[in-house]
């Protein structure tokens, strides 16, 4: 059931403490041995190496029930939001975007029905006041009518005065300011400016229909007990499109990415590391990665209406923050403050902590309940954690 872990370099000479790293893995290793989930993949980086990944379990790929391994691609769902958000900011350091700008300005077809005020920062943010504007999955590999469909939504309350999670419409909304400002396909844009750089070759926002064969199926393991996390427009019918290729090929921006563990851990290492891929390639500046990690949003109206939290984010996705609410953030125990990331449906974690260097990434193709997810991503995020060795001994 279980492949052996697999180590791209000595744990330790990633500055990564091995002993801890097999904790990990056991835990995860569990959670599919006990029937908990059907296949998983563990991935843990810093200093810009790979220091371990393992896959567990048995998916449908490709049409055959077979083992995963670490060439298995698992769909990311709304950790898809970090890789698009990083696409943004290279806009912004190309001097295509400001934050500022009004998104109608930028996308013409989003004015009316009083969405004109909405800046791109309040829509990065998911405070711009639209969480439930419908995109349908038909509509997704049909630019044309995506533009139109977003010229009907409307706005449920003012932009920036409370926070809702926007499961899909605010990315929809910021794939067509990239081919706005590009004249490119989002998808074509994500690859050509971020991804290939970094060498990120099995992360994928929009997957050819040659890599489908590797892609673990989702399945449902249990009923979800009620609209959570990824709110109204995450249901089973939404998560089972995922299975589909033209879903797949569709590339849904705000979580129909996939990817590998290793890949997503390589992501946040270059985010980590001042925008640098391992192969040396440059996707964005230090400055710029700053921008995205600084937290934007205002403590006061902008909480998470089910936790109750400050939301604590920035334009890449989530920060840990250090008011103790990090594991309701989706982060473990042990992280620092600066810890910053973006989770997924059916309990995908995918992280980077600046103050020790490690990135985390935890993918399944199992849709859990809610109460599952929240106990295993904390347990992940703490084991992961501890994982960093101090600098001076060793690492």
């Amino acid at each position: 059931m279980a492949q052996p872990g697999d180590f791209a370099t000595s744990p330790a000479d990633a500055g990564v403490d091995p002993d801890r790293l097999r904790e990990l893995f056991d835990f995860v290793r569990a959670e599919v041995d006990e029937g908990r989930l059907p296949a998983a993949q563990v991935a843990v980086a810093r200093q810009g190496k790979l220091a371990g990944q393992a896959s567990f379990g048995r998916a449908e790929q490709g049409g055959v029930e077979r083992p995963v391994d670490g060439e298995t691609l698992f769909c990311i769902y709304s950790s898809t939001k970090a890789v698009v958000a990083a696409a943004v900011l290279c806009l912004i350091e190309d001097g295509l975007l400001s934050v500022d700008e009004r998104a109608a300005d930028v996308v013409p077809a989003f004015a009316g029905q009083d969405k004109e005020p909405i800046t791109i920062e309040q829509v990065m943010l998911h405070v711009g006041g639209f969480p439930g504007a419908p995109m349908h999955p038909r509509l997704w590999e049909d630019r044309a009518l995506r533009v139109e469909r977003i010229a009907g939504w409307r706005l449920n309350w003012p932009p920036g005065s409370r926070f809702e999670y926007h499961a899909t419409s605010a990315h929809w909304l910021l794939a067509e300011v990239i081919s706005a400002r590009t004249g490119r396909d989002f998808r074509d844009y994500v690859r050509e400016r971020l991804l290939d750089p970094l060498g990120l070759s099995d992360l994928w926002v929009g997957l050819p229909d040659a890599q489908h064969g590797r892609v673990a199926d989702v399945v449902y393991t249990a009923a979800r007990a009620a609209p959570g996390g990824e709110l109204r427009e995450v249901n089973p019918e939404t998560i089972l499109h995922f299975n589909l290729p033209s879903q797949r090929r569709a590339g849904c921006p705000g979580g129909g990415g996939f990817a590998t563990a290793a890949a997503m851990a390589r992501f946040y290492q270059a985010l980590l590391n001042g925008g640098a891929g391992a192969g040396g390639g440059r996707a964005l500046r230090p400055q710029t990665i700053a921008l995205g990690t600084r937290v934007r949003s205002d403590p006061q109206r902008h909480r998470d209406p089910l936790s109750g939290v400050p939301i604590n984010r920035g334009l890449l996705g989530v920060v840990a923050g250090d008011d103790g609410a990090a594991p309701l953030r989706g982060f473990g125990d042990g992280v620092s403050a600066r810890a910053f990331g973006h989770g997924g449906a059916g309990g995908q974690i995918a992280w980077g902590d600046p103050a020790s260097g490690l990135s985390l990434c935890f993918l399944t193709n199992g849709f859990a309940s809610d109460t599952e997810i929240a106990r295993r991503t904390r347990r992940i995020g703490t084991l992961a954690a501890a994982c960093a060795r101090p600098l001076d001994a060793g690492g």
